[in-house]
């Protein structure tokens, strides 16, 4: 809203910042990771025993506990792929020049260096239109 007074031509844009490749498959297979177990929970098959493994107690405390069950499985899973989606990108470019990395610096600009930093871009902007005029 500050910004929007100070400087009323800027335009403000916001997108999402895609994570490294692998945290992306890994994110999408647990997405159908989750949906193959909670299948399995509501059906009732045992998948250890098709290893023929014994199944163990978390599995038959499931099938005890479907809802539950399920519900932990969805909510785990979805905290998990929320934490590999997730970048904490903060990312402000103008006149597609980056000025401010929050994934480089490791934190969020306060107000007073956001001005700061657009105020010394604009300058620096206005004086190479003002110096490419005088070249031409």
């Amino acid at each position: 809203m500050h910004l929007s007074f100070r400087y009323p031509d800027i335009r403000i844009e916001g997108e999402n910042y895609l994570p490294i490749p692998l945290y992306r498959h890994v994110a999408s297979f647990l997405s159908v990771f989750k949906l193959l177990v909670i299948g399995l929970i509501i059906v009732g098959r045992d998948p250890f025993a098709f290893f023929g493994m014994q199944a163990p107690g978390i599995w038959e405390w499931g099938q005890g506990n479907k809802i539950y069950a399920c519900m932990m499985v969805f909510f785990f899973s979805n905290m998990i792929e929320n934490q590999l989606m997730s970048t904490g990108a903060f990312e402000i470019t103008l006149n597609d020049v980056p000025v401010w990395s929050k994934l480089e610096s490791g934190h969020l600009p306060s107000m007073q260096q956001l001005v700061q930093i657009l105020d010394n871009e604009m300058k620096m902007n206005v004086h190479m239109d003002t110096r490419t005029h005088d070249l031409s």
